[in-house]
């Protein structure tokens, strides 16, 4: 069998054009990095040696385990849990009306009786469906033991596999509650664009403004009488004032009882401590860059404190805008929706969430081959309420005439 000595370069040469690169006495040159930077191999020969007597195999001299926790960047929209039942219940009372005060009107002889009975609206909304999933995975001891120099080690090792587990999970839960967001984008954008059922996309955004999905450019070049477009209003200052502004009036209006901010044309109000804000990091990001900045008092023109995701759907292969930006989904309605350029959302905290989240490990033991079977197992129901409020803001340029 082919043996193989551990190989060491020299680079002096490379180590000599490196220095008079940054001291400053030559010009950049091109870098042979090939002999200097180890990539790793996934399978290492066994049959290494050393490089002095040339019969020594060559040991592992330090484990490094990949185990760094993720905790994940997703808006917080997780409710309590509850062990028996399945169904969330969400009742909710309209506003009675006014009627006659008799207190002023008093004629005499009159019967002011007041035994009639007045009864309330209440309607009741029901939430009973559920996701599950499980992320199995096998575990050995006795197998793996000739792998590793020390008990620590070896539980070094049994500590990575257990986090890469709960990063798995970690993922699909953080996909599924902005899936839960994303929904509910698509259900407000039919509510002011389109019609349950019908498919919903780019050309449909463009021509006009909602006021539950706000096309700012479009209210922007209207009011201001400019033609910009959607791939430069992220570094427009007058823009991203424009756009300020139009949320700080937003959680203003939605302070006060009004049917204008639901789907469902409930009067509905959200205060301050009840709003969740979120916004696209490069929308973000590029306020503090081309506005805050240069100003002197940012604190006039700064966007309204926000949670940041950094994409609604997917990063696609380049996080360019155009994928960050974007949903593509169909709706729990079955309406086809597809629209990028979403800056933010604003919506109440009972308008969507994560209700009764149950996280739990079964465990097998196989006797026969001596490894047991950890199943990792998530349910949870995820919900829209189409009756609370939820604004989305985003931007489309015009259709082409």
């Amino acid at each position: 069998m082919e043996e193989r000595i551990m190989e060491v370069k020299q680079i002096y040469e490379i180590m000599n054009s490196v220095t008079g690169e940054v001291i400053g006495k030559t010009d950049l040159v091109k870098e042979d990095l090939s002999n200097v930077v180890d990539i790793g191999t996934e399978v290492f020969n066994a049959n290494a040696i050393d490089n002095y007597v040339k019969s020594l195999v060559n040991h592992i001299g330090k484990v490094i385990f990949v185990s760094r926790p993720y905790s994940g960047n997703v808006p917080s929209v997780m409710m309590d849990s509850w062990e028996y039942g399945s169904i969330l219940e969400k009742i909710s009372a309209d506003l009675p009306d006014a009627t006659e005060n008799d207190t002023w009107e008093l004629e005499n002889g009159k019967d002011y009786s007041p035994n009639v009975f007045y009864k309330p609206s209440v309607s009741a909304k029901f939430f009973n469906s559920r996701v599950t999933f499980e992320v199995p995975m096998s575990f050995t001891e006795r197998q793996v033991k000739d792998s590793f120099s020390s008990a620590s080690q070896l539980n070094g090792f049994m500590s990575m596999l257990y986090n890469a587990v709960d990063k798995s999970m970690t993922v699909k839960v953080d996909s599924l509650i902005m899936r839960t967001i994303n929904n509910m984008i698509a259900e407000t954008l039919i509510s002011d664009y389109g019609t349950p059922g019908k498919s919903v996309t780019l050309a449909d955004f463009g021509s006009k403004s909602g006021i539950k999905a706000v096309n700012l450019l479009k209210l922007y070049n209207d009011k201001f009488s400019t033609t910009l477009k959607a791939e430069q209003c992220l570094t427009d200052p007058a823009f991203i004032r424009f756009a300020s502004m139009q949320m700080s009036l937003y959680i203003d209006r939605m302070s006060k009882m009004s049917t204008l901010f639901n789907a469902g044309g409930k009067d509905r109000f959200t205060s301050a401590d009840m709003l969740h804000v979120v916004m696209l990091t490069d929308f973000k990001a590029a306020s503090g860059s081309y506005l805050q900045s240069d100003t002197f008092h940012e604190n006039y023109v700064a966007l309204p404190n926000a949670e940041t995701i950094p994409y609604w759907q997917g990063s696609g292969k380049a996080y360019d805008f155009g994928s960050v930006s974007a949903i593509n989904v169909k709706t729990s309605s079955g309406t086809d929706v597809s629209c990028s350029g979403i800056l933010a959302v604003m919506f109440d905290r009972d308008a969507l969430g994560v209700s009764n989240l149950d996280r739990r490990v079964t465990t097998q033991y196989n006797a026969k081959a001596e490894f047991f079977n950890n199943f990792y197992k998530f349910d949870a129901g995820y919900f829209n309420d189409l009756n609370e409020n939820f604004v989305v803001f985003f931007v489309k340029d015009a259709p082409a005439e």
